[in-house]
């Protein structure tokens, strides 16, 4: 009956890691045989372990990745032109630490939003809050904001962002309005934030797609995106079509 108090009282003390491992010692002749030390560290381990579980998992819930992709399973056998030292250097995130961008270009179905959600993947791992986007739809719902009066509110969560992905930058016509805010998304997150952006069009045709009736708006976006940013050109032939063939 005491067991079962002190398990009870663990979780009301917000402690579910520790009761899960109390009760599985209860049940392990290994565990009983140790030192009381020795079973004590085991139990913070097991609540270390399970908040940390327990972070990832709403940290993943609330960036909404396209996939469940992971840096483990890039495919590197094909001629994508992806470096594997620059892959490694990548994976410990530290260029998220300090703030810098990533930019993926490819053509269509090279796999630039699936590496991107990879990348977010690995933030999360590392603590990082993420949240993935497709550029056409956040500006849609900017444009909306504007309307009830949210704008500046959603601003401020996007800025506060260890990592925003923008998927597909240059799909779709930028408006007047729309080109306005992305600015402002961009400028709110100059200050040690990173943004990883994925394109089909090439970086050096990016200023033809933002600077349509306003060069300087371009000129500021650029900027801030593209300077001392990482790149990864992504190339060959369309990772959905491989993937059908290796099916068959």
């Amino acid at each position: 009956m005491l067991v079962q108090q002190t398990i009870e009282k663990l979780r009301e003390i917000r402690l579910p890691g520790m009761a899960k491992g109390f009760e599985d010692q209860l049940s392990s002749a290994a565990a009983m045989s140790l030192g009381f030390e020795e079973r004590f560290g085991l139990l913070v381990d097991q609540e270390i372990t399970f908040r940390e579980n327990q972070r990832l998992i709403r940290l993943l819930k609330a960036a909404k990745l396209k996939s469940n992709a992971c840096l483990e399973d890039v495919d590197y056998r094909q001629d994508r032109g992806l470096d594997k030292s620059q892959m490694a250097s990548l994976s410990g995130c530290q260029w998220i630490g300090t703030g810098l961008n990533l930019i993926l270009t490819g053509p269509t179905g090279s796999g630039k939003t699936w590496l991107a959600c990879a990348f977010g993947n690995q933030a999360c791992r590392f603590g990082k809050s993420v949240l993935f986007q497709r550029l056409p739809l956040l500006l849609e719902e900017l444009q909306v904001s504007h309307g009830d009066g949210s704008f500046r509110k959603r601003l401020s969560q996007l800025a506060k962002l260890d990592l925003l992905i923008l998927d597909d930058f240059g799909m779709a016509a930028l408006t007047v309005q729309g080109r306005a805010d992305l600015l402002e998304v961009i400028d709110a997150r100059v200050e040690g934030r990173s943004t990883i952006v994925t394109s089909q069009i090439p970086v050096e045709n990016w200023h033809d797609y933002l600077g349509a009736g306003n060069p300087t708006v371009a000129d500021a976006i650029l900027d801030r995106v593209v300077s001392g940013a990482l790149r990864v050109p992504l190339r060959g032939e369309s990772m959905r079509k491989t993937r059908v063939r290796q099916s068959k």
